[in-house]
């Protein structure tokens, strides 16, 4: 489990997030929801420590994360996975070398054990033999669930995302989500989904924080979407005027 206390971030006089208080559970696809602005981005790169809060505290289970020296810091950073929201392959590696680069960062095992694990993780992401290919090679698709496998190779207890559906068609951002989810529950993970697709909302959103403005505006599951009377979540998931007569039109009936 990930939770924060009383998280403030400021970059000068501009007060970004204000006192965020959540917990994030293992096991489930938790998602950081809002607009564009909302604070999203800055929150999961706090959560990640890309950035330091100007005042309050992560807790990754019983460690406070910002409290650690550097040495603490790294070994609890190679239990963290991240995918990017554009995948960030090095496109100068093969799709192998790729997902076994944070392997030859940080462990010791030898060329056939990396291989074995390599291997694993592409078929856990339902790859063929892709081994040899280039990023710039395969279908943008494919490149996602690249950067799954690499995500997840080090077999990490947490979990973070960057917009994972960004770019994707539906039936593949689909793919993409049961994917996810699936290795979340098998492996028992902080999963932590920033996004703004309304379809992961709907499909994988079991822990859900509503973020307008820097504050926590709602949180819930996805059973409680559509039912919820709070006006800023309903602003957010009927932004389109599709969806809007879409509402309206079942509200008639």
């Amino acid at each position: 489990m990930i939770r924060t206390e009383n998280i403030f971030k400021s970059f000068g006089d501009n007060e970004v997030l204000k006192d965020i208080n959540t917990e994030f559970y293992k096991g489930q696809t938790n998602l950081i929801i809002g607009r564009s602005g909302a604070g999203k981005t800055v929150l999961l790169k706090l959560l990640v420590g890309l950035l330091t809060p100007t005042r309050g505290q992560v807790w990754y289970d019983d460690t406070e994360f910002f409290s650690l020296g550097r040495k603490e810091m790294r070994a609890l950073r190679m239990k963290v996975g991240m995918l990017f929201q554009a995948s960030a392959l090095f496109d100068s590696m093969t799709v192998e070398e790729n997902i076994r680069f944070p392997l030859d960062m940080f462990t010791n095992r030898s060329y056939k054990e990396k291989r074995k694990r390599v291997d694993y993780c592409l078929d856990r992401v339902n790859l063929g033999p892709v081994n040899s290919s280039y990023p710039t090679e395969i279908r943008v698709g494919m490149q996602k669930r690249v950067g799954i496998a690499r995500a997840f190779v080090l077999q990490p207890r947490y979990l973070f995302c960057e917009e994972p559906n960004s770019g994707l068609d539906p039936k593949t951002s689909i793919v993409i989500d049961e994917l996810i989810k699936s290795i979340t529950e098998e492996n028992n993970i902080t999963t932590i989904i920033n996004t703004h697709d309304m379809n992961s909302v709907m499909e994988i959103g079991e822990n859900i924080i509503l973020l307008y403005q820097g504050e926590i505006a709602w949180r819930g599951h996805r059973s409680e979407v559509l039912e919820s009377e709070n006006e800023t979540l309903q602003d957010f998931i009927f932004a389109s005027p599709f969806l809007q007569r879409l509402r309206d039109s079942a509200l008639e009936k």
